[in-house]
């Protein structure tokens, strides 16, 4: 099981909302680069997942001066979401070194402009399929996209896309495990990668979503605390 830990942004700073709720956000006890530093000591650490909150809601990168510090820390590749609304946002990250692009909103909602997107850098980009139930939601999770997951991932099956990124809004952040139904029904429904996201609590929730065939998890609240990757090399 391949582990991405998440460094959420605003402000510069590293957070954590709970159900991507704005009002209810929670200060990390590692700044962004600390926290860097500090999953690249783990050898189940293939990436860091980096978002500018900020970003999502405003629809426009915001935190770009610090991702780009990032990137140039970072042994490890960096994905990068949050404000991923044109083209040249997607480039001048890829200037910095970033290595994946996670589109959201403008993804869920302009599919032409996300196979444009792919064909400019295939094998590079994830999808974000934020989700309540089968509803995707849009824009920093603050309105519903009125598109299901099932029609979406039809429509995109065929891109050369790096993989989905699959999150519960119900789930993230508030430490009650992941949504293991709803991400098997989505890995069966779909060839591309499956990254499981939202609610990661320990080490048996990465064996059940292992056993359930991800092998990919993006962890949040949890992955800053110590107790969580004890047993983890």
């Amino acid at each position: 099981m391949n582990i991405i830990p998440a460094i959420d942004l605003i402000d510069g700073q590293n957070v954590r909302l709970s159900q991507g709720d704005y009002e209810k956000k929670s200060q990390m006890k590692r700044t962004p680069e600390e926290a860097l530093e500090f999953y690249a000591g783990y050898k189940s650490v293939t990436r860091i997942h980096v978002v500018d909150l900020m970003g999502a809601l405003k629809q426009e990168a915001l935190e770009s001066n610090l991702v780009k510090k990032l990137s140039e820390l970072s042994s490890l590749p960096l994905e990068i979401g949050g404000g991923l609304r044109s083209l040249e946002t997607i480039g001048k990250y890829h200037e910095m070194g970033v290595e994946y692009f996670i589109l959201g909103t403008r993804a869920i909602i302009d599919v032409p402009w996300l196979t444009e997107a792919v064909k400019k850098f295939p094998g590079k980009i994830f999808v974000g399929v934020d989700a309540k139930e089968d509803d995707i939601y849009i824009n920093g999770w603050t309105e519903n996209s009125g598109v299901k997951i099932d029609e979406y991932l039809a429509e995109i099956e065929a891109l050369d896309l790096a993989g989905i990124i699959y999150t519960d809004i119900n789930k993230d952040g508030m430490g009650l495990g992941p949504n293991f139904e709803n991400t098997a029904r989505i890995n069966d429904l779909t060839r591309h990668k499956v990254v499981a996201s939202g609610g990661v609590r320990n080490k048996a929730d990465l064996d059940k979503l292992e056993s359930l065939g991800i092998t990919e998890a993006i962890v949040g609240k949890s992955s800053h605390t110590d107790e969580f990757w004890e047993g983890i090399e």
